[in-house]
């Protein structure tokens, strides 16, 4: 088990620098980073080239937020809450629940994932996208931000499932980790804590019925200049 030590910084963070495209251009590092939701009195991340962020985008509900957020001194923090309002989602078994769930957010909160797309955009500097965990709505919020700048999919699909090795350590930074008998270890609980990869893979095909996420976020209202700075921005020229 991880010291107390060990959890009192961010345990999903991640740059979303570096990411091919199809035409083998990179994304740019420093300009959005992912991660699960910061605490009072974390310490500076090590890997972060520019920290801290400038804006903030933090897609938690209201009964998650009802502090000040930690980096309000140092960032604009925007609260896009992406679920409010959506329906549970229901499953027979037949499709996994984080599928149905990733598609109520594509379906029911356009206008939100779009505002998170802007926020991002017009940010003055480095920006940080997080929810709780940083797996179900930022990974939604991730791939559309990658998948406009025209990032690979098995690019975004190898970013998601990246959260896989971190969800021991995020769960226990939520206090929601079990307590793990003797004998058992991290490994033999992981299919517990995955990322499955048809959820995301499910996101990417209802972007590509819209010729991509860029065609997606234009069907919802994005311009074609803000496409276009988009790219200018993220991408490595």
């Amino acid at each position: 088990m991880p010291t107390s030590d060990a959890l009192d910084e961010l345990v999903n963070l991640r740059d979303l620098g570096g990411q091919p495209t199809g035409d083998g251009v990179l994304t740019r590092s420093g300009v959005v980073y992912r991660s699960d939701a910061p605490h009072p009195g974390d310490r500076d991340p090590a890997e972060a080239a520019a920290w801290p962020p400038r804006v903030v985008v933090d897609l938690r509900e209201a009964v998650e937020t009802q502090d000040e957020h930690p980096l309000a001194t140092v960032a604009q923090v925007h609260r896009v809450r992406v679920l409010e309002g959506l329906d549970k989602p229901e499953t027979d078994g037949s499709v996994h629940e984080l599928t149905l769930l990733y598609e109520g957010m594509l379906q029911g909160a356009p206008k939100k994932l779009v505002e998170v797309f802007r926020q991002v955009l017009e940010a003055d500097g480095p920006a940080l996208v997080h929810c709780a965990a940083g797996k179900d709505r930022t990974g939604v919020a991730s791939a559309m931000l990658l998948g406009a700048a025209g990032v690979r999919q098995d690019a975004i699909i190898a970013d998601y499932v990246r959260t896989d090795k971190n969800m021991f350590r995020v769960l226990q930074r939520l206090n929601e980790a079990p307590e793990l008998p003797p004998g058992v270890d991290e490994e033999m609980v992981a299919e517990f804590l995955a990322t499955p990869t048809q959820a995301i893979e499910r996101v990417l095909e209802i972007f590509d019925d819209h010729r991509g996420a860029a065609g997606w976020l234009s069907t919802h209202g994005v311009t074609d200049d803000e496409l276009d700075r988009w790219q200018e921005k993220f991408l490595q020229k």
